[in-house]
């Protein structure tokens, strides 16, 4: 709550409230480009100051959602052109490009493809790679644009519409529903990935039907 606060605090407002809006769409675009920054925090803290009639919500909202589509979509060239040893070598700098981070989001998108990106916008982790991931596993860049799109608008105004109701509590209830949602689209990748399996399976044991023409 001590970090909302100073967020809140540093956040200009009054006839700067220009200002804010760029800080929040800079804030969330770099963090989507795949730079650890409190994006979400950024935006609950701006949110607030909403409620409270510095700043209007649906312009908060508007420069969050500019930020994550943006953001999200130069980290997917970058992640393109880079390939994978650009998570190699943040891997040596930062501890949020661990090995072990970067496989779960890999696996993640290999499993689980676009709804990865959509709903990796409401999750601290995916929010941070879902763009570089993106573009280095190839994915064809309209389809990612699209969820990116889909994923960046309803993110940006659930959690403004959200931290506007509730105020001061909303970092810490989105902080505990960010961990939630990665274990629901673990849980739900895993049920995809067992559909499949029983499928094909039930493909190669059916028998293989031979008709013979009489002469």
């Amino acid at each position: 709550m001590g970090e909302l606060h100073a967020l809140a605090i540093a956040v200009p407002t009054g006839g700067l409230a220009v200002v804010a809006y760029l800080v929040v769409g800079l804030v969330i675009g770099v963090e989507s480009m795949g730079i650890p920054l409190p994006g979400e925090t950024t935006l609950i803290a701006a949110s607030l100051l909403a409620s409270q009639g510095d700043l209007r919500l649906v312009l908060v909202i508007a420069a969050a959602a500019t930020g994550a589509i943006v953001g999200d979509s130069i980290g997917y060239f970058i992640g393109r052109k880079a390939g994978r040893g650009l998570f190699e070598r943040l891997g040596r700098r930062s501890k949020h490009f661990s090995t072990d981070r970067i496989e779960r989001a890999e696996r993640y998108f290999h499993k689980y493809g676009v709804w990865t990106v959509f709903f990796g916008r409401f999750v601290a982790l995916l929010r941070i790679f879902a763009g570089p991931m993106a573009g280095m596993l190839r994915m064809p860049y309209p389809q990612f644009l699209a969820a990116n799109a889909a994923g960046g608008i309803a993110w940006s105004t659930t959690i403004g519409i959200v931290a506007y109701n509730i105020g001061d509590n909303a970092d810490k209830i989105f902080g505990e529903l960010s961990v939630w949602a990665l274990a629901l689209i673990g849980a739900a990748a895993v049920t995809a990935y067992a559909v499949y399996k029983l499928r094909h399976r039930h493909r190669t044991d059916d028998p293989v039907e031979v008709t013979v023409d009489a002469q």
